[in-house]
């Protein structure tokens, strides 16, 4: 399968490319873009939600499945990027969104409209708990209760997220079958696939139980993190769900189906499903959660290979929309040590943008936050717009993403932190990206070789790609500090691929002397 061997490149369509001067990104803005994404070597481009939405969380609200959203474009567009696309020889995955809705959504307003109505039980209606508040404790990802109050019907609506996000119910088989509708619409269209946001949400409890108190919770953390969610999420009934979801992707030829799912590892395998009746690759987020030393990242893809099914395909990823980069997370020092670890993994590996020249840290002011999380939860410090600025394109007004002032803030050294400029760098984070993906694309080891670990210890990892053809050690030093490593016998003889720092010598030798944050691709 093309995923097996290829790599994914996230796009945020609001920060790519505007060619609209309204300092939104839009659909043709990544078609304009497509020459950098096919040098850049990557096999398929995954954007967050395009579709119809009052953007009240920004695209995860959609008020019609089947629309484009006027920011971004029309319907002419996406056909016109999704031809683009194909032409380049890339692929085009979706995000969809099926756990909720916007309330202005035709279906929500007909549901809300009277008790009786045919839609009513699309959505999760409960009537007061016996104190008159909330049926019970549960509570949104964005803080404060997730039940809302509806007065002219009488009774409160479920929503996972934002009030204006109700959840559809999807115990009820008219409107599994609306949204595998939607997903053949697209599908019809050409799509190669879809990014199934919070998958594990579809099916909640059917008695509607509180969920218990976390016992490690910090005051200090978002609301959600309050309760263990044994009963709002990962029901064993979602799977049912899941397999029909998968046997329409399987009525078209070669599509992929991913699942986002936040959850411990032992329950993360259970997406896959028996006998392929789960998504291809449920989402592992891994790298987003371990603190970035060598002892815990060997540790969690040791713990990840051990547990993965028999037919089961690997995944990583290092930065998404919703978490801090991971130029923020490990250090701008260890970005390219991660883009060696990424693309080197077994696996298929996901890029999101901006990665590959380094955004780290971006300081927006408080009148700038329009994240609705960070909005509704000020006194935490979680903020996703860190994670969803401007690509920087140039050292040209607005990083050459737009005529007009982005609607989000650029990085500080963005005037030297752009695509145009790190092009033209051979030690660049960029031009290190670039290398990797070519030699992945050229070397079958590397995309779906064998994984074993070679080297361990407090400041180095090291571990081995190898199939019928070629052997592949690297080798990463996790500290600021110079490291010398004793390298296996078949990597004495071999020669210097790359290394994450730029030139140096391609002979290589026991030991091996790293630089500080240092990683090193070997070929035996």
């Amino acid at each position: 399968m093309w995923w097996q061997s290829g790599t994914i490149y996230q796009i945020y369509p609001r920060s790519f490319q505007d060619t609209g001067d309204d300092g939104i990104g839009d659909l043709a803005g990544v078609r304009r873009r497509l020459p950098y994404l096919r040098d850049l070597g990557i096999d398929a481009i995954w954007m967050s939600p395009i579709f119809r939405s009052p953007m009240r969380d920004f695209g995860y609200d959609i008020s019609d499945y089947c629309d484009i959203d006027p920011a971004f474009g029309t319907m002419a567009d996406f056909d016109a990027l999704l031809e683009d696309t194909h032409r380049s020889g890339l692929k085009l995955l979706l995000d969809f969104v099926p756990n909720h809705t916007s309330d202005e959504h035709r279906w929500f307003k007909e549901s809300a409209s009277t008790r009786d109505n045919p839609k009513r039980d699309w959505y999760i209606w409960k009537d007061a708990g016996p104190d008159g508040g909330p049926p019970n404790n549960w509570v949104s990802n964005f803080g404060g209760s997730a039940w809302e109050w509806h007065e002219p019907t009488g009774q409160y609506y479920y929503h996972a997220f934002l009030a204006s996000q109700p959840d559809l119910n999807w115990r009820n088989p008219a409107v599994r079958e609306a949204m595998f509708d939607v997903l053949r619409f697209w599908l019809d269209k050409g799509v190669d696939g879809f990014r199934v946001d919070v998958i594990w949400h579809l099916i909640k409890d059917e008695d509607f139980r509180d969920n218990p108190l976390n016992p490690a919770y910090d005051p200090g953390e978002p609301e959600i993190q309050r309760h263990i969610h044994v009963h709002s999420a990962d029901q064993p009934e979602v799977h049912k769900v899941i397999a029909e979801m998968r046997r329409v992707l399987n009525e078209y030829e070669d599509r992929l189906l991913i699942g986002e799912i936040y959850l411990p590892l032992e329950r993360l395998m259970s997406y896959y499903g028996e006998e392929g009746s789960g998504v291809h690759l449920p989402f592992n987020f891994q790298l987003l959660q371990t603190p970035w030393r060598a002892e815990e990242i060997a540790r969690i893809i040791d713990e990840y290979e051990r547990a993965l099914p028999a037919d089961g395909w690997p995944n990583w990823v290092l930065s998404n929309h919703d978490k801090p980069r991971i130029a923020v997370r490990a250090g701008e020092r260890q970005a390219a040590n991660a883009a060696l670890l990424l693309l080197t993994l077994r696996g298929t590996p996901t890029i999101y943008y901006g990665d590959e020249i380094g955004i780290g840290q971006v300081t927006i002011p408080h009148d700038r936050i329009r994240d609705p999380w960070a909005l509704q939860e000020p006194e935490t410090s979680f903020n996703r717009d860190h994670a969803r600025t401007p690509m920087q394109w140039s050292a040209t007004a607005n990083a050459g993403f737009s005529t007009t002032e982005p609607w989000l803030p650029l990085t500080d050294d963005w005037a030297e932190r752009n695509v145009q400029r790190m092009s033209g760098d051979a030690g660049s984070l960029l031009s290190l990206y670039r290398r990797l993906l070519k030699t992945r694309r050229e070397e079958p080891a590397l995309q779906t070789g064998s994984y074993r670990q070679l080297i361990l210890d407090e400041s180095v990892m090291a571990f081995e790609r190898a199939d019928e053809t070629a052997r592949f050690a690297v080798i990463i030093n996790f500290s600021g500090e110079p490291q010398n490593v004793d390298i296996p016998h078949p990597y004495m003889a071999g020669s210097l691929v790359l290394s994450s720092i730029g030139e140096r010598s391609a002979y290589v030798a026991s030991p091996l002397q790293l630089g500080p944050d240092e990683g090193v691709l070997i070929k035996a």
